[in-house]
This record gives structure tokens, C-alpha cells and sequence, in this order.
């Protein structure tokens, strides 16, 4: 949505000048006025009103329950929920072309091409009404964050890393029998490798931008979440402004 407000800006502005210039060479004086535009004093360029989406990357290996800290994150914050695994799933369960190809790349514990990712992505952020989205395992890979910039031109307000050991993370996942086709042992060691190894360079790419906040993820789900809270502080105006922000939500509890 955000994105084709913008695009729609250009074409008015395009259709203004247009429109200035007819009247000059008739004389008439035409009253204008665009309702999802603002003038700015001195010049003749309409400004959008829309502005850039609030955006949450959410980082974190197979087992460290990020995808549970999401659902505490959308309920209390009213973000959009975006899952990167569960874009890549539903595109296997369409049995669509790109489907069959990232099945076959999970079962080998490999990472799906950046593009193909990104693009998913993209095409739910611009269908959304939101402009408040928490993206839950993404970027993944260096090559996927500078797909992301180059395709969506955005980068995240907020860099969630939840940290947690191995151990953990495997015991997770094999006790959470969820039929999926990573879900075994073997593919879990896999993933884990790779997912240190590529994931690392964006983990201390956000760390030296001051994006990245760790999450010790150990512990029951409300001991983690307390950690998640004081996080969203800083942007407490933006997170308000959500037309789906829970009452309830400290933020806005500590505001009244």
C-alpha cells in the first residue's frame, strides 16, 4: 500500500504541471485541491502524506522460539505478522513452480534463492493496509538483507536477535512434532550449521548499525518477553499510531 501511494504521487504531480500549463494558455483559473496530498509552501511538487513502514526483523535459529515471541509481539503491538518460513511453506502447499523447487531446497537443509524470498515478502507488504510489520526469520543470509534494500527500498527500525544454544534449539524441535519435512535430525543439524555460518555476517552487520538487540532466549515465554518490552520503548508515538495497537499494551497503559 505504502508503495503505491508513492507511485500515485508521482502521477499527479505529473498531471498538476500538465494541468498548469492548459491553464495558462487559456486564461482560466482552476480551484485545485488533491485530498492524499500536501503543498509545500514555495514549491509546486505534491508531497505524500503516506509514510515509510515501521519494520521488525526477527532473527533467530530453528527451535529459538522466536515464532512464539512474534505472536506476544503482534498481540501486544498490533504489528503485522510476516513469516518468511511460512511464505516459502504455503508456495509448496500451492504446488506452484517456485514450490517445488524450495521443497526440494529444504530437504537438502539449503537456503532458498534471496529473490524468491524477497519477492514474497514484498508482494504482502504492498497488499498489506499496514504500515507495521515484524518479519519473522529474515534476512537470513547477507545476499538476502542486500535483496531486501534493493527490491523493497527499506531497511528495519528494529533488529530482534533471540539467542539460544543448541542444545535447546534441537531438544525444540524434535519434541514440537509438527510434521514438517525439516524436522528430523539429520536436516536440523544442517540447518543449524548454515544458519550460523550465513546468518552470523547479518547478526554483526545490524550489531555495528545499533539495530540489533539480543534476546537471551532461555527461559519461560514470558521471562524472554520481558526482555522484548523495553525494546519498543523508544518508538512508543509510532507503535500508538497503529490502528490495531492492544489497549492493554504497556506503552500504552504508561502513557494515560
Amino acid at each position: 500500500m505504502w508503495r503505491r501511494v508513492a507511485s500515485l504521487s508521482k502521477t499527479i504531480s505529473s498531471s498538476s504541471r500538465s494541468l498548469s500549463r492548459n491553464q495558462a494558455a487559456f486564461g482560466l483559473s482552476i480551484r485545485k485541491s488533491y485530498a492524499t496530498e500536501i503543498s509545500k509552501p514555495g514549491e509546486g511538487v505534491l508531497q505524500p502524506k503516506e509514510k515509510s513502514p515501521f519494520i521488525t526483523f526477527v532473527l533467530g535459529g530453528p527451535g529459538s522460539g522466536k515464532g512464539t515471541q512474534c505472536e506476544k509481539i503482534v498481540e501486544t503491538f498490533g504489528l503485522t505478522h510476516l513469516s518468511a518460513g511460512d511464505l516459502l511453506r504455503r508456495e509448496i502447499a500451492m504446488h506452484t513452480k517456485n514450490g517445488a523447487m524450495i521443497l526440494n531446497l529444504i530437504k537438502d537443509g539449503k537456503i532458498v534463492p534471496s529473490e524468491v524470498t524477497v519477492k514474497l515478502l514484498q508482494k504482502e507488504l504492498e497488499s498489506s493496509n499496514s504500515s507495521k510489520f515484524l518479519i519473522d526469520g529474515f534476512p537470513r543470509t547477507e545476499e538476502n538483507r542486500v535483496a531486501f534494500e534493493r527490491i523493497v527500498g527499506a531497511e528495519p527500525d528494529v533488529v530482534l536477535f533471540f539467542d539460544c544454544p543448541e542444545e535447546e534449539m534441537v531438544t525444540r524441535v524434535l519434541n514440537r512434532n509438527q510434521g514438517r519435512v525439516d524436522d528430523n535430525i539429520t536436516t536440523m543439524k544442517k540447518r543449524l550449521k548454515i544458519f550460523e555460518a550465513l546468518n552470523r555476517p547479518v547478526i554483526d552487520y545490524y550489531k555495528n548499525k545499533g539495530k540489533l538487540y539480543t534476546i537471551n532466549a532461555v527461559g519461560t515465554v514470558d521471562d524472554i518477553f520481558k526482555q522484548v518490552l523495553p525494546i519498543f520503548v523508544p518508538f512508543e508515538e509510532q507503535l500508538k499510531q497503529s490502528r490495531h495497537v492492544n489497549p492493554k499494551s504497556p506503552l500504552v497503559e504508561n502513557s494515560s
